[in-house]
């Protein structure tokens, strides 16, 4: 069964009309093929509506919508000969970060993603996404070891944070989130990320500070999510609609202040509706990406890589 947000219930009533039209058997041979191809182009012309402009609020939802294709997905689809490593080297495996080997277009890559499931079983299982200090640690040594071995890292981010809580706090969560940062900005290789659904706070950057950083245009990254943002300055979580506005956390607004570096354009309707026309895109999209980052020498791509960060904000203090 689809799940349908708030802002679709439209949608959702001519989708109904039209499975009940579909279920129909009439004895008389009653042709209903008309009416579910009119209510059908209705669907295909709200849905192009609605999805045109959506707010913050709104992409906010559909960055969460619990169908949308999840980095498993991602990593099943583009890379190939996929094995996956596990573990921090120091105290433990973190599920909500998966991290691995593989073959990306034919090119050996190492591949990082924040997954935080598709049904109740695997959300428990890959703790909603957020990870732990062992999940960045983990992303550190692949990063490490990406570079030892001249790999690019793709990796692709969809979280809503790391892990609030008083153990991880205790094992360190602002360290190795740091560290996992610095990784990524001292691999001698290329690094691309891509933001495909929530990209929040540092447990977000901490797989995404890449020399290319790609974000589907129904995605949001922010420093907090919305609720977070609204308590803060609020104290009040129900204001969270205000601070999705304030957060400037689409894509539009990030690419406006050259915080990523390309948008990857949606199906009309969200990934959630053709998972695999999205995940095709993205692929695409990430090649383009990476191609010309292979051309650059270590030396070449850290010194790209530092003048691209150091460079945010700087038009906006001036």
């Amino acid at each position: 069964m689809r799940h349908f947000l708030d802002f679709e219930r439209s949608i959702a009533e001519l989708e109904g009309k039209i499975e009940e039209l579909r279920r129909i058997s009439d004895p008389d041979g009653l042709n209903i093929a008309d009416e579910v191809s009119r209510l059908t182009e209705k669907v295909d012309r709200q849905l192009r509506t609605t999805y045109a402009k959506l707010t913050p609020w709104q992409k906010t939802q559909v960055a969460r919508h619990p169908d949308r294709p999840k980095a498993t997905a991602y990593i099943a689809a583009l890379i190939t000969e996929f094995t996956p490593l596990a573990g921090d080297r120091a105290q433990a495996d973190d599920t909500a970060v998966i991290g691995g080997l593989g073959r990306f277009f034919g090119r050996s890559v190492m591949v990082l993603g924040t997954e935080k499931g598709s049904d109740t079983e695997s959300r428990v299982a890959h703790n909603f996404g957020m990870a732990r200090p062992e999940g960045y640690r983990k992303a550190r040594r692949l990063i490490e070891l990406a570079g030892r071995f001249g790999l690019p890292v793709l990796t692709f981010v969809d979280t809503s944070g790391a892990f609030p809580g008083i153990e991880a706090e205790a094992h360190g969560q602002a360290e190795a989130i740091a560290r996992s940062i610095e990784a990524c900005l001292a691999a001698p290789v290329p690094v691309v990320a891509t933001i495909i659904g929530e990209g929040g706070s540092g447990g977000a950057i901490a797989l995404a500070a890449g020399d290319a950083v790609l974000m589907l245009e129904h995605a949001v990254y922010a420093v907090a999510s919305p609720e977070a943002c609204a308590s803060i300055l609020w104290r009040d979580a129900g204001q969270a609609e205000a601070a999705a506005e304030a957060l400037r956390l689409t894509a539009e607004d990030l690419k406006r202040l050259k915080l990523i570096d390309a948008i990857v354009t949606e199906p009309y309707g969200g990934a959630h509706r053709a998972p695999e026309q999205t995940i095709a895109a993205v692929g695409q999209a990430v090649q383009e990406q990476l191609a010309p980052l292979l051309a650059l020498d270590a030396a070449a791509l850290l010194a790209r890589r530092r003048e691209k960060f150091l460079e945010m904000g700087r038009e906006a203090a001036s």
